[in-house]
């Protein structure tokens, strides 16, 4: 018999997931590791996914394990998108995604004149290149790569094109930034070992594990939003894991959890106040956000162009946006709740703007 789960139990069960209630991780890799990937398209915003899931971690120890532990790694991935992955989950993630998502590009590639004889010339080139000389920016990559006889306009959007394709095919990744520019290197001299090759089916079953691992229960349809594989790549993915899962039934029809998962939750009280940032992955996990998001307020969290908004959670549900200002060591962050908030939600508000001040290392005005 198939589990019914009402709306709030659904809300508790994906924030539990999702690393949002206790117990909380104390490594950045942790918790990039057990949600799969946190989408990383501007650095700024990628180590507040980190902080409402973990515990004593501060904003400089996401910075230390990209650049200096290397146990996460600043590539592309789902949905063709930047993300910050597990070190030991690049290689098959790319192999599976890269690929499919290369493929997708191509049409906007030779619209800017990336035909495949110059982007495989590219890749040639590319690699002596950083063998060469190391962490490049995207704009001295570009122009050593036109020295060699590999010339794309340096001004438009080719470069940007031109070096997420070498790191959908395994070639490159994000390094450390010099100031606010990325730079790029290979992937294998990053991880310090070459990557190896998995079984298709195999990377997909993975992916579909950490998927509803994070964010059950959850249906095809959000596990095809969440990754960009689409809704065939998607069913076949959990057809490969279907018997680990547990089927249940949410108001919005079938979904699935781990079969080791608890199916049983209580509300989250609207006393849990969560700051979450930029594109957190509670929002972006799914193909809907109506179960947290009321439709009403849906336009002032997404603003358009895939733009999301940093918002305050409470009781498992979206109720305000926030903003963050620093300016030396102090910092205010202004909150502009949809309603009014109730005296427990406040004072979780409160703890939360305190945290979050901490982890950015700063006081809060």
């Amino acid at each position: 018999m198939t589990h019914a789960v009402s709306l709030d139990a659904t809300r508790a069960l994906r924030m539990h997931a999702q690393g949002l209630t206790s117990p909380r991780a104390t490594d950045v890799h942790g918790v990039v590791r057990s949600l799969g990937g946190v989408q990383a398209q501007d650095w700024r915003f990628a180590p507040l996914a980190i902080r409402p899931r973990s515990a004593g971690l501060l904003a400089v120890d996401v910075d230390r394990a990209r650049d200096d532990q290397r146990s996460i790694v600043w590539t592309w991935a789902m949905r063709g998108t930047l993300h910050l992955i597990a070190a030991q989950d690049v290689g098959w993630m790319v192999g599976l995604l890269g690929p499919i998502f290369a493929a997708a590009g191509r049409r906007r590639r030779l619209a800017l004149r990336l035909d495949d004889e110059l982007c495989e010339r590219a890749l040639v080139a590319m690699r002596a290149l950083l063998v060469e000389h190391g962490p490049l920016t995207r704009a001295e990559l570009v122009r050593r790569l036109a020295m060699r006889g590999v010339r794309i306009d340096p001004s438009g959007q080719a470069p940007a094109h031109l070096v997420a394709f070498a790191a959908m095919q395994g070639l490159i990744c994000r390094g450390t930034p010099v100031g606010a520019e990325p730079t790029y290197v290979l992937l294998d001299d990053w991880l310090g070992a070459p990557i190896d090759a998995v079984e298709p089916d195999r990377a997909l079953s993975e992916l579909a594990r950490r998927y509803v691992g994070a964010h059950g229960p959850a249906a095809s349809e959000d596990f095809a939003a969440w990754s960009g594989l689409g809704l065939r790549r998607a069913r076949r993915g959990l057809e490969l894991i279907a018997g680990e899962l547990r089927g249940v039934s949410t108001a919005d029809g079938p979904a699935w959890m781990l079969a080791d998962a608890d199916a049983d939750a209580d509300a989250i009280p609207a006393a849990h106040v969560a700051l979450l940032g930029h594109f957190d992955p509670y929002l972006l996990g799914y193909r809907s956000r109506d179960l947290v998001l009321d439709a009403r307020f849906a336009k002032r969290i997404q603003t358009g162009g895939g733009f999301i908004k940093p918002a305050v959670l409470a009781g498992g549900r979206v109720v305000g946006t926030w903003r963050g200002q620093r300016r030396d060591s102090t910092m205010t962050i202004d909150v502009e709740p949809f309603t009014q908030l109730d005296a427990d939600a406040q004072a979780g508000l409160e703890r939360e703007r305190t945290d979050l001040a901490r982890f950015l290392a700063a006081e809060l005005a």
